[in-house]
């Protein structure tokens, strides 16, 4: 029997984050596919087609502002949910994410409960 985990892309490039996450989501049944810099994660989603993305706002090489704008421009992508987690907090900031099509933005440090919730809430 096959099994149908729900398939997460994480882009982030602190390592203890992405341990900490990984080993969560994992423990919650997802697949999760880690990125830690954002020059192949538009690709990735436009290949692959996860079923979330967890974007950090500030990556090594491509941002996740701009990597945003492309999954969200993309009518192939545009459906694909995509969670903001990141220390940045200006409101600024926080409304162009959302205005763009951000399903949410958490600011870190966040609650992984609190993470995990909004991830099941938005994949049923």
């Amino acid at each position: 029997m096959a099994e149908n985990k729900k398939k997460i892309f994480y882009a982030e490039d602190s390592d203890s984050l992405v341990k900490l996450m990984t080993y969560k989501l994992q423990n919650e049944g997802y697949d999760i596919i880690v990125f830690t810099n954002g020059e192949i994660v538009y690709e990735s989603v436009v290949a692959e087609k996860p079923d979330l993305v967890i974007l950090d706002l500030m990556m090594p090489i491509k941002d996740g502002l701009t990597i945003l704008r492309e999954i969200k421009s993309n009518p192939d992508t545009s459906n694909i949910p995509v969670i903001m987690l990141t220390t940045n907090a200006e409101e600024d900031t926080i409304l162009k994410a959302l205005e763009t099509g951000a399903s949410e933005y958490i600011t870190k440090p966040f609650s992984t409960a609190v993470l995990l919730a909004k991830i099941k809430k938005i994949l049923g």
